[in-house]
């Protein structure tokens, strides 16, 4: 958790199974480095810091280092 190049104020989470999710731009941190989170745990607030057009949540799935499709990994609320 901290800031990352052009990803701004970012949080890393290393699920532990090849998986690390990453959500970057954030406005504020609510986690630091080797804080264990749980779901449900708020971790950071929506912002617009790094290299961004405009407030967002940038979500990005990793599987053993690489970017993978995070399709299956949200689901929509309703």
């Amino acid at each position: 958790a901290g800031p990352r190049a052009t990803y701004g104020n970012n949080v890393e989470i290393d699920h532990g199974n090849v998986y690390i999710t990453r959500y970057a731009h954030n406005k504020a941190l609510s986690v630091k480095d080797g804080d264990h989170v749980t779901s449900g745990k708020l971790i950071a607030s929506m912002g617009s810091t790094g290299r961004v057009s405009g407030p967002h949540v940038h979500f990005e799935v990793l599987k053993n280092g690489a970017r993978i499709n995070p399709a299956k990994f949200v689901t929509q609320l309703r």
